[in-house]
């Protein structure tokens, strides 16, 4: 066979591989200038032509003829005997060219190749889709479950690359069977043991600003800017957003009328409540609107320490907080303010305030409770073993000794 055609030896690759024909064939090139110097010593003197149209290859080597018995390099040189075989025309000084064909390389050589260009074309796919990734971090995508296991679930963009999932960053509801779509943001890249690993997230804010962006043009098209997102996934998250045209409610135009926009994020999300919230520059209002829904009477800064005390009527509190402490904790987050809540109490509500307690309960469960807004006997004693164990980081013996010692001061 004088030629090759490629297109047909090298189909499988072309269709199953992220590489465009150049760059096959460019490998080709290499992969058989590579046989020629193991045959022959060298490829200077060879000629590899490839014909990315069709897909043909020629070889053609060009050795100097010499006069009989002067020939020193036989793989540069021919003597002129050996020539007349083939061309009786030729003369000493001038060409001989001779096409190679692919049997003379010989079998064993032949698969060599191909086992060389399978690595290589695997090699250049694996570059492909890392870069393609590495510019891709943040993006939204959608891929379909292919596996799912205990740590992580494996999912397939749409030519066929894996993804994974890890538990880490799945919602804590997601339940995934093979063959479910998937939406997530490319969250991490990198090249482990010369292989892509792709991690993609469901809990990363930029997933949640990337579902915004779809749902809401105004933030799409730049009318709206969202600041900054927190998450507890699947639980609470908050969003601060901002309009630089006077006329366009920012948080109007992201939940929609009667929550039509904000809805379809929320069920991607797993029912995660989510609050919308108009950013501003003044940080007691910031604060106020951060623990929505909870009316604030009165908030003391210390911008130095980025301390925030907050003081509520008593039965703001717990909105305030939050169930889990999820409020508060994302307030924290999205101002940069440690958040303190202190109840307001009732002038005729007799109380005590929790630090009178000093000498019976210890400093750092006192600050426990302060850290969740329980700062007097009577607001700890209004919850329950369970809701209090639930609501601070306390073991259940220290919450029942806490609550003996209030109890008696009332006794």
């Amino acid at each position: 066979m004088s030629n090759i055609n490629l297109i047909d030896s090298f189909q499988e690759f072309k269709d199953f591989k992220n590489i465009d024909r150049p760059t096959m064939m460019s490998v080709l090139e290499d992969v058989f200038r590579s046989m020629i110097r193991k045959k022959y010593g060298t490829d200077e003197n060879c000629d590899v032509i490839v014909n990315t149209d069709n897909g043909d290859l020629e070889i053609w080597r060009t050795r100097t003829v010499m006069e009989d018995g002067f020939s020193e390099d036989d793989d540069l040189e021919i003597e002129l005997a050996e020539a007349h075989k083939h061309d009786p025309d030729l003369e000493v000084g001038e060409e001989f060219i001779e096409q190679i064909t692919l049997e003379s390389f010989g079998r064993r050589a032949i698969l060599a190749a191909r086992q060389t260009l399978v690595s290589k074309i695997l090699e250049l796919e694996k570059d492909e889709i890392f870069k393609k990734y590495k510019d891709r971090v943040g993006e939204l995508i959608t891929g379909e479950v292919y596996q799912v296991w205990k740590k992580e679930t494996l999912v397939l963009d749409d030519e066929g690359n894996e993804l994974l999932l890890p538990k880490s960053e799945q919602i804590p509801a997601d339940y995934f069977k093979k063959g479910d779509s998937v939406k997530a943001v490319v969250h991490k890249v990198d090249m482990m043991n010369s292989n892509p690993k792709i991690i993609i997230s469901r809990t990363a804010p930029e997933f949640l600003q990337r579902l915004f962006e779809l749902e809401v043009p105004e933030i799409f098209d730049g009318l709206i800017t969202i600041k900054k997102i927190v998450r507890e996934p699947g639980e609470r998250a908050k969003v601060a957003v901002e309009s630089y045209d006077d006329r366009i409610d920012p948080v109007g135009a992201c939940v929609g009328m009667k929550g039509s926009r904000i809805h379809g994020i929320v069920r991607e999300l797993k029912n995660e409540n989510i609050d919308v919230i108009n950013y501003t520059n003044n940080i007691q209002l910031y604060i106020q609107r951060a623990l929505s829904p909870a009316k604030i009477t009165t908030i003391k800064l210390d911008d130095e320490r980025k301390t925030a005390a907050v003081y509520l009527k008593p039965d703001q509190v717990s909105l305030a907080i939050g169930r889990g402490g999820h409020n508060i904790k994302l307030a924290g987050k999205l101002t940069g303010y440690e958040v303190d809540v202190y109840r307001e109490a009732d002038e005729e509500e007799e109380d005590v305030d929790i630090e009178e307690f000093s000498d019976e309960i210890d400093s750092w469960i006192i600050d426990e409770f302060k850290r969740v807004g329980l700062d007097t006997a009577k607001s700890i004693l209004a919850l329950g073993v369970g809701e209090l164990v639930k609501r601070t980081d306390l073991e259940e013996e220290t919450v029942k000794e806490v609550l003996s010692i209030l109890q008696a001061e009332f006794e």
